[in-house]
């Protein structure tokens, strides 16, 4: 029997559903037995913590744009209210842990969702995914949140960044 899917939302949670899912105790184990095969290749995007090597100050990403060289240059808002714009090659971002707060990380089950995780950092972060890369076991995402709607914060945009079109369309 085929099954409809109709909204976005549907197949967003069908896709989610063929991930792999591990807990993060699991992979917190699996990173101490290998500190130096692991490491976390989440690009800068617009909302995350921020150094400012330039201003020797803590912020948040309000924008990210391009200058007339072509570089990406981020607008910052610094914990004391200023904004600021620094190129964005020169900032590191701060967490408040190496993992993500949510208990759960997942892995792509596909080789195509794969090819594009590895070739669209930039997308995967800006849905608000922390990415990481394991020499032995291939990449890994988390999100650092918890108490709101996954689905319509992370889920339903990375679908679309995806550019998957599971839904009907009208």
């Amino acid at each position: 029997m085929t099954r409809e899917i109709t909204t976005i939302l549907e197949a967003s949670r069908e896709w989610v559903g063929t991930f792999n899912a591990f807990p993060l105790e699991m992979i917190t184990k699996l990173f101490n037995i290998d500190v130096d095969g692991w490491r976390e290749i989440t690009p800068i995007s617009k909302g995350c913590r921020v150094w400012s090597n330039k201003n020797q100050e803590m912020g948040y990403i309000k924008e990210i744009k391009e200058n007339e060289d072509r570089e990406e240059i981020a607008v910052i808002e610094l914990d004391n209210g200023e904004k600021v714009e620094e190129l964005k090659e020169d900032l590191s971002r701060e967490e408040d842990d190496y993992f993500p707060m949510w208990g759960t990380m997942w892995q792509f089950s596909d080789s195509c969702d794969n090819w594009w995780l590895e070739n669209h950092l930039n997308e995967m972060a800006d849905c608000g995914f922390r990415i990481y890369e394991s020499d032995e076991f291939g990449y890994f995402f988390g999100i650092d949140g918890a108490g709101y709607d996954f689905y319509e914060a992370h889920w339903i945009p990375l679908y679309n960044k995806r550019g998957l079109q599971w839904h009907t369309t009208v």
